[in-house]
């Protein structure tokens, strides 16, 4: 296969320009403008070293040219015709484009579930997924801070969409758009939902920055991306999850002069 570089530098940069955007913003805010005045909602009382944020920009660089890749490789001449690509919306009309996007959803939502409880089982878990447990007080860079063979397996549900369900290439985008979104505030280390937000009728089934942010802490438990669904569902949700969020939404301010824990 000849290698499409036009199409790779171009899914690069969509991919990039998503990544770097919504990371730098949130990492902007929390961890520099506000560092301060918002330390006291920080979920974990400290702050990740240099190098952690090095290590993780460096990880998600690597990330973003596999999903660039694999990108290229859907789109090859010999597997683009087979896949449910479609070009013009109007060929399955808006009720169908709009649809396909909680469908896409909830595929996405139970596929990581499930990989992500395989990749914690004892003999893949320091070949695939260690690398992005390093970051055991995660910040917004650490949302794409994956081992290659874990960017291979997160790409996954790409190939999925492209082998199962009708996908115009503005579902990828706006779906994805969403994902990063979601994955940055997961990895925000600040808990931006409102106290009590964990008990409501839909907050007990929404995935919170509290939620994540224990799993990187503890390493156990709390497996769900978007949703709590499947870690309440198959009992994998943590007993003390309630207190933690909790405890991250009820805190007051820090007291004038008081210093902050860097690492």
């Amino acid at each position: 296969m000849n290698m499409n570089w036009e199409l790779f530098f171009k899914a690069l940069e969509k991919i990039g320009t998503r990544y770097f955007l919504v990371a730098f913003i949130a990492f902007l805010l929390f961890y520099v403008v506000f560092r301060q005045k918002l330390f006291y909602q920080k979920i974990q009382k400290r702050f990740p070293k240099t190098t952690d944020y090095l290590r993780e920009g460096g990880c998600s660089l690597s990330t973003m040219i596999i999903f660039s890749l694999i990108i290229v490789v859907l789109n090859s001449p010999s597997i683009g015709p087979h896949t449910t690509r479609y070009k013009e919306i109007a060929d399955l009309g808006w009720v169908y484009y709009f649809s396909a996007f909680p469908i896409m959803f909830i595929m996405h939502d139970l596929y990581f579930y499930i990989m992500h409880r395989i990749m914690h089982h004892p003999s893949i878990f320091k070949y695939v997924h260690l690398v992005h447990h390093q970051s055991t007080n995660p910040s917004p860079w650490a949302a794409y801070a994956f081992h290659p063979l874990e960017a291979v397996v997160e790409q996954g549900i790409v190939i999925i969409f492209y082998f199962t369900l009708p996908i115009h290439i503005s579902h990828l985008a706006i779906f994805f758009l969403f994902s990063i979104i979601y994955n940055v505030y997961g990895h925000l280390g600040y808990e931006l939902y409102p106290k009590g937000f964990n008990k409501t009728l839909i907050g007990k089934w929404i995935n919170t920055s509290t939620n994540h942010n224990q799993h990187h802490q503890y390493f156990k438990g709390n497996y769900g991306l978007y949703t709590l669904v499947w870690d309440r569902l198959f009992g994998t949700i943590r007993s003390d999850y309630d207190d933690r969020f909790e405890d991250a939404t009820t805190r007051k301010p820090l007291a004038a002069g008081a210093e902050l824990i860097v690492h």
